[in-house]
């Protein structure tokens, strides 16, 4: 079914405009209508990372499946082609410090945003820590290093710790049942000051490099302007949300928050409005104060519409109050420790339905599909022709089951 724009205006808060605020988010989210392709592709995937703020790309895969699913036509190879060649898109660290595909024109803005909003609110355990000069001696020698080059994490750890001492490369960092070398606790920070961004693989191991050696005319856009354009494009995607949520999704620290959404209200784009929480048990919910975006789409809501979301899709990472998005069983099924993106899903209307599974062998993806209800003869065929669009994302040819899925978190 295609979006429909009704109107303008911010939402009202009335318990029935949850339908037609999801609405809103997928529509955004180009996940009502893919993104037009035309002749350019690459324009199309840019608008689509610049409309979800970023593909989460941890894991590799599941960027290219988020991205390829709101472009028309679009396969991991279009994605990959303009990472490694035309790189339209980039690799680099977004929200929360984690890896995510971002436009050029949008990694410009995120450091420009990050660089003035500043640090995370999360504190090391003292023996990890840095002093304020061991930080910027390290981001110094970063910024030295990667200057032209393309360097794996260990050629880094070299060039770093000969360049500013045997304190850098203490042992120290928790890292998958061992320890990495304190100066990498830096790594995500060093991309939010524009000075790392990912280059192109050698083999297995990945590559940093400097975004003004990858993206020649590499500029950081102005630091508050960016970062109150940072908080619009947030609004537009997941809006509408309160300081609290801008500071989870970003990792900030709330007061930080608090300080960016009163600046960001003298935006005329902008507007205080109010929220209904409370899934209605009977009673009308609390209103919760929100910015939004001022002139917000209103959007026809769904009737049944089903799409297949890959691990850690923007889309329920960042969609809040959690309870609207993963209501009853889907919090137990779909959440892990309270936290979204560990399990793909299956949405409906916007509303968590299911989980699924994939596992890719030579041209081949085998596909299981658990419902949290019993789904219809429509449903199942809906579900179907989702899979069917996983599969040509990923170039193989699926295989469908229905049934419980046995697998943990992030398999």
């Amino acid at each position: 079914m295609a979006a429909r724009t009704t109107g303008a205006g911010a939402s009202t808060g009335r318990p029935e405009d949850w339908d037609r605020l999801l609405a809103r988010r997928l529509a955004t989210h180009r996940l009502l209508d893919p993104e037009p392709a035309g002749a350019d592709r690459a324009q199309a995937m840019t608008a689509v990372v610049d409309a979800i703020l970023g593909a989460h790309a941890q894991v590799m895969v599941a960027g290219e499946t988020s991205i390829g699913l709101r472009v028309d036509g679009a396969t991991r190879s279009d994605v990959r082609h303009a990472v490694e060649e035309t790189r339209t898109l980039v690799k680099a660290h977004g929200p929360r410090g984690t890896v995510h595909l971002l436009s050029a024109d949008g990694l410009a803005r995120w450091v420009g945003a990050m660089s003035w909003i500043g640090a995370s609110g999360s504190t090391p355990p003292v023996a990890m820590r840095l002093t304020p000069e061991q930080t910027e001696t390290v981001l110094a020698a970063l910024g030295t290093a990667l200057a032209g080059a393309e360097l794996t994490v260990d050629e880094l750890d070299e060039a770093v710790i000969g360049a500013t001492g045997p304190w850098a490369g203490d042992l120290v960092m928790p890292a998958f049942g061992g320890y990495w070398p304190r100066w990498r606790q830096l790594i995500g920070t060093s991309g939010h000051r524009g000075l790392l961004c990912f280059g192109r693989p050698r083999g297995r191991k990945v590559t940093y490099t400097s975004p003004r050696t990858w993206l020649p005319g590499f500029d950081p856009r102005p630091g508050a302007r960016a970062a109150v354009d940072l908080v619009h494009a947030y609004l537009a995607g997941y809006g509408p949300a309160t300081a609290a949520e801008f500071a989870t999704w970003l990792a900030i620290r709330p007061a930080r928050a608090v300080e960016l959404f009163a600046r960001a209200e003298q935006d005329p784009r902008l507007v205080r409005v109010d929220r209904v929480d409370r899934v209605d048990r009977g009673a009308a919910g609390v209103g919760v104060a929100c910015l939004d975006v001022a002139d917000a789409p209103d959007v026809e809501p769904g009737m049944g519409q089903v799409r297949l979301l890959p691990l850690f899709d923007a889309y329920g990472v960042g969609s809040r109050p959690r309870e609207r998005i993963f209501p009853g069983r889907a919090s137990e099924r779909a959440l892990a420790g309270g936290q979204a993106g560990n399990f793909p899903v299956v949405l409906v209307d916007g509303v968590v339905a299911g989980v699924w599974h994939q596992r890719l062998a030579g041209k081949r993806v085998r596909i299981t599909v658990e419902m949290l209800e019993p789904p219809t003869a429509a449903r199942r065929n809906a579900v179907e022709d989702q899979v069917d669009r996983v599969a040509a994302v990923l170039e193989a040819t699926p295989d469908l089951t229905f049934g419980e899925i046995t697998v943990g978190a992030h398999a």
